[in-house]
C-alpha cells in the first residue's frame, strides 16, 4: 500500500483529495494545522469507505514542524516512504498591492510557495531512492492570469508554477512525476466570502466547480496512467481561462 501526504486536508478540495487517494488505495496522511476537529471528520470519512489512513499536524510554513513531524512519520514507519505528495494547503490575505501590509504578503508567500518548498525538498530524497513518485501542486487561476487584489496569492502560486516545471525536470530520470492543477472558482470554504451569483456570469459553464471535480484530475495525476505526464500544468476553471 502506497502512503500519500495531503497537506491542508482536512476541509474542501483537500478533504476530496484525500477521500480519492484513499479509494485509489493509498494510505491517507491527513495533515492539518489547526483545525483537528475538522481533520477527524475527514480520516472518519476515509474509515467509512473502507480505506484508511492518520491525522500529521503541523504548520507547513514551518520548517522545523515541517521536518519534526515527517521525521516522526518515518521513525515510526521504517522501511515505508511517502510516495505521493499533494502540496494543496494554502492561504489568501486580499489586498490592493497599495493597502496590503508586509503581513499579508509574507504569509501567504510562506505558507503557499516556502511550504511547497520545505515540504518537497524534504520528501523528494526518499522518493528518488525509491525510484518512484508522485508531486501534485495545487496552484490556482490566479497563479497562471493573476487576479487584482491576489498579487501575493498569484505571486505565490505562479512560483509554484515554475518550480512544478524546474523540478519536474530534475527528477524524470528517477520515474518522479511532477504536476499542478489549477483551480478556478471552486465551492470551498476559500470561495465562501465570493459572491458566486454574479461571478458564475464570467465561467463558459456558468457555474462553480466542486472540490471533487479538482480532486479527480490529481486522483489522475497519482495514477499509474499518468506516468508520461509531467511537467503539466492542468485547469479545471470551467473554460474560464485556457
Amino acid at each position: 500500500m502506497k502512503t500519500a501526504l495531503v497537506t491542508g486536508g482536512s476541509r474542501g478540495i483537500g478533504r476530496a483529495i484525500c477521500l480519492k487517494l484513499a479509494g485509489m488505495g493509498y494510505f491517507v496522511l491527513i495533515n492539518y494545522n489547526k483545525n483537528a476537529e475538522e481533520a477527524e471528520k475527514t480520516l472518519l470519512m476515509i474509515r467509512e469507505a473502507g480505506a484508511d489512513g492518520e491525522l500529521i499536524q503541523f504548520d507547513v510554513a514551518d520548517q522545523n514542524q515541517v521536518e519534526q513531524a515527517l521525521s516522526g512519520w518515518m521513525s515510526r514507519n521504517e522501511g515505508k516512504y511517502i510516495h505521493t505528495l499533494v502540496n494543496n494547503a494554502g492561504i489568501r490575505m486580499d489586498a490592493l498591492v497599495m493597502w496590503m501590509k508586509n503581513e499579508e504578503w509574507n504569509d501567504v508567500i510562506n505558507t503557499n510557495l516556502n511550504g511547497f518548498f520545505f515540504i518537497t525538498r524534504f520528501l523528494i530524497k526518499d522518493m528518488i531512492l525509491g525510484k518512484s513518485g508522485r508531486i501534485i501542486n495545487v496552484v490556482s487561476l490566479s497563479g497562471l492570469k493573476g487576479l487584482p487584489g491576489q498579487a501575493n496569492y498569484s505571486a505565490a502560486k505562479a512560483g509554484i508554477i515554475g518550480a512544478t516545471k524546474a523540478l519536474a525536470q530534475e527528477v524524470a530520470k528517477k520515474n518522479i512525476t511532477v504536476n499542478a492543477v489549477a483551480p478556478g472558482f471552486i465551492r470551498s470554504d476559500m470561495t465562501k466570502d465570493l459572491d458566486e451569483t454574479q461571478l458564475k456570469a464570467m465561467i463558459p459553464m456558468n457555474r462553480f466547480g466542486t472540490p471533487e471535480e479538482v480532486a479527480g484530475v490529481v486522483g489522475f495525476l497519482a495514477s499509474d496512467q499518468a506516468s508520461y505526464v509531467t511537467g503539466a500544468v492542468i485547469n479545471v476553471n470551467g473554460g474560464l481561462y485556457t
